[in-house]
């Protein structure tokens, strides 16, 4: 029986082998999502656009919400806002599709040489194409209504590493799980809207009182909303502290998570 390394370096080892094909495949993957729709690939600029104007309406002017240290600016609340969902939407987007990540993709399954743990990579390689065109449709509108984007801006990658690092610890554990337990997708679902109401998507976390407040810290998507906020939007420098906690629980997150993949894959064609 084919035997499978769990050693740290092996995630690195595995992506780099595969490049070529994980690109192959997350094109693909793109194209394919759109294809003999009518008007194609746009509609990954409508969806944001669309999201945006709903959730900007329903909180800032059925609700009257206000961004506290703010001003009363509806266009301030929906940049802000958007730059929180834009995280969101990249952790729901790639864990939302994680539990049937094998299971939709069986015929790999049989085949000794593919590498199912790349199935993930492609799966976030999709989701950070509709985040750039997010960030892109992000700073039209920032840059129409407030003008040139802070320099911090450029510390965006930065940001995303800790969360996208944490995304593949998470992927690989739920595509394992998904195998064994067809109902981990569910489970995903409901959980995955919870976090959207219990994340700082549409409050700061300072509107909280002080005895929930570190209870929000504790939300996995937290540190980036607010990081991710941060040099978009205010301008100013992240965190680094929380940013040092953040990428290494997301390291090692990742690890436990890659080491379970390849622990269990053993098994899948059995199961499948």
């Amino acid at each position: 029986m084919q035997s499978f390394t769990c050693a740290p370096v092996e995630i690195f080892n595995s992506f780099w082998r595969n490049r070529s094909l994980i690109k192959a495949l997350v094109q693909r993957e793109v194209i394919g999502r759109y294809r003999g729709s009518a008007l194609g690939i746009l509609w990954s600029f409508f969806n944001p656009i669309f999201m945006l104007v709903v959730y900007t309406f329903v909180f800032s002017v059925v609700f009257k919400a206000r961004w506290s240290g703010g001003s009363e600016s509806r266009t301030e609340f929906a940049l802000v806002l958007f730059a929180g969902l834009i995280v969101f939407n990249l952790f729901a987007e790639c864990v939302s599709r994680a539990p049937g990540l094998i299971l939709g993709n069986i015929n790999y399954v049989k085949k000794v040489v593919f590498p199912l743990e790349i199935l993930p990579w492609v799966s976030i390689g999709s989701a950070l194409f509709h985040l750039s065109i997010s960030v892109f449709v992000w700073l039209i509108f920032y840059m129409i209504e407030v003008g040139l984007p802070h320099p911090t801006i450029f510390l965006l990658p930065i940001v995303l590493l800790p969360i996208l690092i944490l995304i593949m610890g998470l992927s690989w554990m739920l595509a394992s799980l998904g195998v064994y337990l067809r109902d981990v997708g569910q489970i995903v679902g409901i959980l995955i809207t919870v976090l959207m109401f219990l994340s700082p998507i549409f409050f700061p976390i300072d509107a909280l009182p002080l005895n929930y407040q570190k209870f929000m810290l504790m939300n996995p998507l937290s540190p980036a909303i607010e990081q991710i906020r941060d040099i978009l939007y205010w301008g100013k420098m992240f965190d680094l502290k929380m940013y040092v906690v953040y990428l290494l629980s997301s390291s090692m997150i990742a690890w436990l998570g890659f080491a379970w993949f390849q622990k269990s894959r053993k098994g899948f064609a059995d199961v499948l």
